[in-house]
């Protein structure tokens, strides 16, 4: 941020706490809990999840701002502007014969991101899942699996060449390290499936060491855990990696930040994980502007929050009293 962020009581008077039921569970989660700020640029989002330390958390809390506060990063002047943002589906470590279900509610979306190396889970489960994804959509769909650094490099190894008969797009996160992701890479080259960096990027120390290292072919960028749209821009253009955009499991308004983030990069190769709203019960965004996909497409676009959603889905006091301690503690880290 290149300005003063607004002052803490500013923030608070403004602040808004939501509890989205899931109709899937994802990261162990039924319902997940969202601040929102009503900035002068318009609704923003504060969504870092419950067990996210103060400091790891700062960095959402500095993109909630600049999204609400300063004005929005301007795309390259020398393309054409985005307007629309093409999602992906995505697949959660359901079974099998839940998987049709889950893809209903995705709108045209031609790719899908599927969740594997679920704790408790097994490859079986696994691959059980992923072939389940590759008869819905067809020989033409394109298929992402994601690990969330779930494997070691003997079971990434073992697990990549259980799946690559589904013709995967890429390995997200297969491994925790990048001396991992950097060792996988190199073992599975002839298998020509590229392995894309996520937790390794957002939440390093040193998000720049697995592009030093080779360790991966892409990055997966998240607004909110890399401090906001303007440093994630930074981020991408240092690592001279192509990038996707993907969200942090996010309200519509979460979202219109990702969506903001994809349509200022300078190339979009892939589908973005920004189609996550799907994955709720309700939203927050006013009748008619969900950023839901339709024809597998998101507008770049800000929604307004429908006050009726804020009462209807608002979170208990003692809840939105441990927000407004969070962004208490974290104010002074901006």
């Amino acid at each position: 941020m290149t300005s003063a962020p607004p002052a803490l009581a500013e923030l608070l008077e403004r602040m808004h706490v939501v509890a989205l039921p899931l109709h899937t569970r994802f990261r162990g989660q039924t319902v997940r809990e969202i601040a929102l700020f009503e900035g002068p640029q318009g609704w923003t989002e504060f969504s870092p999840f419950p067990e996210y330390d103060d400091e790891e958390s700062a960095a959402w809390l500095r993109a909630a701002v600049e999204f609400g506060w300063a004005e929005t990063a301007a795309p390259d002047a020398t393309r054409e502007p985005r307007t629309e943002i093409p999602v992906n589906a995505t697949v959660p470590a359901v079974e099998a014969a839940d998987v049709d279900r889950v893809l209903s509610h995705y709108d045209g979306c031609r790719t899908a991101k599927v969740k594997v190396a679920e704790r408790g889970q097994t490859l079986d489960d696994d691959v059980a899942r992923v072939r389940r994804v590759r008869e819905v959509m067809g020989l033409e769909g394109r298929i992402r699996v994601d690990a969330n650094g779930g494997w070691n490099v003997d079971e990434a190894e073992h697990a990549v060449h259980r799946l690559a008969e589904f013709d995967l797009e890429y390995l997200e996160q297969p491994c925790a390290s990048v001396d991992e992701l950097a060792q996988l890479r190199e073992r599975v080259a002839y298998l020509s499936i590229p392995v894309a960096a996520d937790e390794s990027v957002r939440k390093a120390s040193d998000p720049l060491a697995v592009a030093r290292a080779g360790a991966a072919d892409l990055l997966v960028v998240k607004a909110q855990p890399l401090g906001g749209v303007t440093r994630a821009l930074a981020l991408v253009a240092e690592a001279g990696l192509p990038a996707v955009v993907s969200s942090a499991l996010e309200s519509s308004v979460g979202i219109a930040m990702g969506a903001h983030l994809a349509a200022a990069l300078p190339s979009l190769d892939h589908d973005c994980g920004l189609a996550t709203v799907e994955l709720f019960t309700a939203d927050v965004a006013a009748p008619g502007q969900s950023l839901v996909p339709r024809a597998g497409r998101i507008p770049v676009t800000r929604p307004d929050v429908d006050p009726d959603a804020l009462a209807r889905l608002a979170a208990t006091p003692d809840r939105r009293g441990w927000w407004a301690h969070r962004v208490t503690r974290i104010h002074p880290l901006l």
